[in-house]
């Protein structure tokens, strides 16, 4: 379950155009903050299982993540594992969003998802108190979303590995904050083109999601696909009342993984959804007002003191951070 190699949890099915390009209105969380056009993105470190990789550190960030969030207008921290919650807590109230990235590790014991738990609840207590902080979670990430909200892991095996798909879209995804500013040309795309990539064992059945009541009470299905087994699990989801969101598959690859081993989607509307998603999710993060309290704190504390390591010969990575 994962994406060390490569590999995590996802996948899609046509879908109904008609429900996407209606004209419902957008599910907007109101808040009256002043744009942030500094934002920084806090990237969570992942544990390295990769016997190949663990010669170069014990956690990492590929650098298509980082690519991804810079690419959107945002800067990026690396949030390390291992950290004492006074230290998360500053980190939390120094950034203005979380990414939550693939990886391959256990849901709920793993010191990525003890790790998550902490930023969850911060963002949780932030956002009750009048606060806006944004998390994302990305294959192995939406699964931790899912297991953090429902208090369970709800995961079955759907698989759906190195296949891309086009979205089956949920009648509430036309009112989605997520896809508002998408083209309906492009959503109609995203409806019918195989634009997103999906590498993962495991999902959320949408027979398990809307049986839990604590799932389909904070969270909206955006969009569904079946596994190669036959079985229907979400692939898009995003908070009711809250921002966070999360997908199965991997925007990112489709701009900046090229390994021709794997069918990373590179067409033009693939990019264009890419792009549009990771500009939204910094946007997201504009709404935030946290901030380094400290310029030199700040500098300290950015991806920019990190050199990404070349790891193409043992990976499915171009470039990978490690830590």
């Amino acid at each position: 379950m994962g994406f060390s190699a490569l590999v995590c949890v996802c996948v899609c099915v046509c879908v109904c155009v008609l429900v996407l390009c209606s004209a419902s209105p957008v599910k907007h969380l109101q808040r009256n903050e002043p744009e942030n056009n500094t934002p920084i993105i806090g990237i969570l470190t992942q544990e390295v299982d990769s016997e190949a990789m663990q010669i170069f550190g014990k956690t990492y960030i590929p650098s298509s993540y980082v690519k991804y969030i810079e690419s959107g207008g945002a800067r990026v921290v690396p949030v390390r594992l291992n950290q004492s919650f006074a230290e998360h807590e500053k980190i939390f109230k120094s950034i203005n969003g979380l990414l939550l990235i693939g990886g391959a590790v256990n849901l709920e014991t793993s010191e990525f998802a003890q790790t998550a738990g902490i930023y969850f609840r911060l963002a949780l207590k932030a956002h009750d108190e009048g606060e806006y902080f944004p998390i994302w979670g990305t294959c192995l990430g939406f699964q931790l979303l899912t297991v953090l909200v429902s208090g369970e892991n709800l995961l079955s095996k759907t698989t759906a590995e190195n296949v891309t798909y086009p979205l089956n879209f949920s009648s509430e995804a036309s009112s989605s904050r997520m896809f508002a500013s998408v083209p309906s040309d492009l959503r109609k795309a995203l409806s019918e083109e195989p634009l997103t990539a999906n590498f993962h064992h495991y999902g959320v059945t949408k027979e398990a999601f809307m049986s839990n009541e604590k799932l389909k009470g904070f969270f909206s299905v955006l969009s569904t696909n079946i596994a190669e087994n036959g079985l229907e699990f979400v692939s898009t989801m995003e908070g009711r009342n809250y921002p966070f969101y999360g997908v199965q598959w991997h925007p990112e690859v489709n701009r900046f993984q090229w390994d021709p081993r794997y069918n990373f989607p590179h067409s033009s509307n693939a990019v264009r959804i890419s792009s549009l998603l990771a500009e939204f999710f910094v946007n997201e993060g504009r709404r935030s007002t946290h901030y380094f309290s400290e310029a030199a704190e700040e500098s300290s504390a950015l991806i920019y003191n990190y050199n990404p390591v070349h790891v193409a010969n043992i990976s499915a990575y171009e470039q990978v951070y490690f830590f």
